[in-house]
């Protein structure tokens, strides 16, 4: 099945639904604005990955506010699909889905893909890849992943002496031998939601950041002997995060390019 032809929404036997993190503050942007509403093509980088979702057949979106989360749900305001939780303190990614878990209570059957609001540079058709080949596994937890050159600031891949998938180990955690590895997480997930929310539940935070981690569960899951599915279907230029200006624009020129946006410099 080649899922990468279909640019129109994806019609799917069973709808999948979305929770995209857009919490954060990003304090390294030197600006007052929630990191996700920081433009890119002329819109906040957050609207890019809700397109995404909404075109890989997303139903319903869930989106995790926090910092000046007024002006996220605003930029959003007229969305019928979109429904907002309020992460009140930053506890770590996993904390952040777990916000989301009463939105849920209903639709443990759900797929639902994972998303970080400031990755603008997501591609309907590797959501459409990363759904299909979680349904394909029947697995319970599916993330896609990148090789990058400079792979430092990223969680790193683990995988066992077999090549399979172990655990994802974050940056400020690995030893230096894992820093070398240079397959990543870009934070591009698919989950089954029931098993989702009762794993987080088992999640500690016990690492260099204090914080919950989203990632544990891919490390638990397979404890538990459960379906994981890893498919590396991220371009790497698709990796690109966005910590400052300077990452800003650079994303910005991409963005532009693949949508064949004029900058205001060239419109006149």
């Amino acid at each position: 099945m080649n899922v990468s032809e279909n640019h129109h929404p994806a019609h799917h036997g069973n709808p999948v639904d979305a929770i995209i993190l857009a919490a954060g503050k990003g304090t390294r942007m030197q600006s007052d604005l929630p990191k996700v509403m920081h433009e890119v093509g002329g819109r906040p980088m957050l609207h890019w990955v809700v397109d995404a979702c909404r075109a890989a057949g997303a139903e319903r979106i869930v989106v995790v506010v926090g910092f000046k989360g007024d002006l996220v749900r605003a930029s959003l305001a007229d969305a019928s699909d979109i429904e907002f939780v309020e992460q009140s303190e930053q506890l770590g990614t996993g904390h952040a889905v777990d916000q989301a878990r009463p939105a849920f209570a209903d639709r443990g059957g759900h797929d639902v893909f994972v998303l970080c609001g400031d990755g603008p540079l997501i591609r309907t058709e590797t959501l459409e890849t990363l759904l299909a080949t979680h349904r394909a596994a029947s697995a319970d937890a599916t993330l896609a992943t990148a090789q990058i050159d400079d792979p430092s600031g990223y969680g790193r891949i683990l995988r066992d002496p077999a090549g399979d998938f172990e655990r994802i180990v974050e940056q400020k955690d690995a030893t230096p031998g894992q820093l070398e590895i240079r397959e990543v997480n870009p934070s591009y997930y698919c989950f089954r939601a029931g098993p989702l929310f009762d794993r987080l539940a088992r999640t500690g935070n016990d690492n260099a950041n204090g914080e919950y981690y989203v990632t544990d569960v891919f490390g638990i899951a397979r404890a538990d002997g459960a379906g994981v599915a890893v498919v590396d279907a991220v371009p790497a230029e698709d990796v690109l995060s966005i910590n400052d200006q300077e990452q800003l624009a650079i994303v910005d020129g991409i963005i532009r390019s693949r949508h064949r946006i004029a900058t205001s410099e060239t419109d006149a």
